[in-house]
């Protein structure tokens, strides 16, 4: 067969659906020489001289055309040019972000990671939600087949837009393996010595934005501290995101604007540090339609915390702690639980690994790999 995927995401975003991009497609080009792969990347030559091929099977495709440009072309006015203009012919092209181009031959399969601005429309950036709210269903509509990173979303695709479930299927990120227990202690003392971490520290990592409900966290962080007196500092990395004003205002607002860092976005090459160092991980997002951090967390063997809303549950099964994301009185109690009950951190750090290790790239390519062959077998 002859498979196209659009491999913008992996050229334009450094973390979230940029790195499921990257992953999967570097993973095929171990597990799979025999079929044929173009890489379509909306950009001009100028813009990725990194987008090289992985593998002989597979080659590089520009559109010389913004990817804003094309973004407008296909899903604002609609016009029918289909991606094989760039990719020539192929018998799949896959796009791993959400939207469908306009194909002339090919079967589409589609990417669908969350249904958030459906579930949590007050969490996204208006504009955004306008953008997705339009262009998802109808590339659902174009699509042969669709792909969810969970259950969680695969039931959503069907109860809020009424996909056939038949026509879904799950394909779970994977877990990279530098991200594993015995980080070396150099490699977290230089993170700590990089980012200025001179006490023991809670981890959050995502995005900022209202979504991660990092104001909960902070203000749980707030009744912790009070009622323990734990020297923790509270750790949040990730890039900037949007309607993030009360997330900044929060720490002065709780009374805790020395003691919690936000450190920005943290390069992938720093990150199995930076979470191997923290003594426990919080993650009480809000909806996730799979949640990666807290599972590289607990590769790390970090103690992990998430909320028990949404995908959360499945991806982390009895390896970690759960909690009502929107209960800080509730979420300050666990985050204590984890942090001073040795024989429970133990546990879960054992759990925590094993649960890990269930979720690699190699796998999530295998499963990948049998949906490509389904719809290149199919009638």
């Amino acid at each position: 067969m002859r498979i196209g995927i659009d491999h913008t995401p992996a050229i334009r975003q450094k973390a979230g659906i940029g790195r499921y991009t990257r992953e999967l497609v570097r993973a095929l080009a171990v597990q799979d020489p025999d079929n044929q792969y173009v890489l379509f990347c909306a950009a001009g030559r100028r813009e990725v001289p990194e987008a090289q091929p992985p593998a002989p099977n597979f080659q590089v495709r520009l559109s010389g055309v913004s990817e804003r440009a094309l973004l407008i072309l296909w899903h604002r006015l609609r016009v029918p040019v289909p991606v094989e203009w760039w990719t020539g012919p192929v018998d799949i092209f896959h796009s791993p972000d959400f939207t469908l181009p306009p194909l002339s031959h090919a079967r589409g399969l589609v990417t669908v990671h969350d249904l958030a601005f459906l579930r949590v429309p007050e969490c996204a950036d208006p504009r955004l939600r306008a953008y997705l709210s339009s262009a998802v269903p109808r590339s659902l509509r174009r699509a042969w087949h669709s792909l969810a990173d969970s259950e969680c979303t695969r039931q959503d695709l069907a109860a809020l837009l009424d996909v056939d479930l038949d026509k879904v299927a799950v394909v779970p990120a994977g877990v990279d393996a530098c991200f594993r227990p015995d980080v070396p202690d150099a490699g977290k003392a230089a993170v700590r010595r990089r980012y200025h971490l001179e006490h023991p520290y809670i981890l959050s990592v995502g995005t900022v934005e209202p979504r991660k409900n990092h104001v909960t966290l902070i203000a749980a962080y707030a009744r912790l501290r009070r009622a323990t007196g734990l020297s923790h500092e509270l750790v949040i990395a990730g890039g900037s995101g949007w309607l993030n004003e009360p997330i900044y205002a929060a720490p002065e607002k709780y009374g805790v604007a020395g003691h919690v860092r936000f450190l920005g976005w943290i390069d992938d090459k720093e990150l199995p540090a930076l979470y191997a160092a923290a003594d426990a991980f919080a993650f009480p997002s809000l909806y996730e339609g799979f949640g990666l951090p807290p599972l590289e967390a607990m590769a790390c063997g970090v103690p992990v915390v998430v909320a028990n809303n949404s995908s959360l549950p499945e991806v982390v099964g009895d390896a970690a702690l759960l909690v009502d994301a929107r209960d800080d009185d509730g979420l300050a109690a666990t985050l204590e639980r984890a942090l001073c009950d040795g024989d429970l951190r133990s546990s879960l750090r054992a759990r925590g690994i094993q649960r890990a290790a269930m979720y690699t790239w190699e796998r999530a390519a295998n499963k990948l790999l049998s949906v490509y062959h389904q719809i290149g077998e199919a009638s």
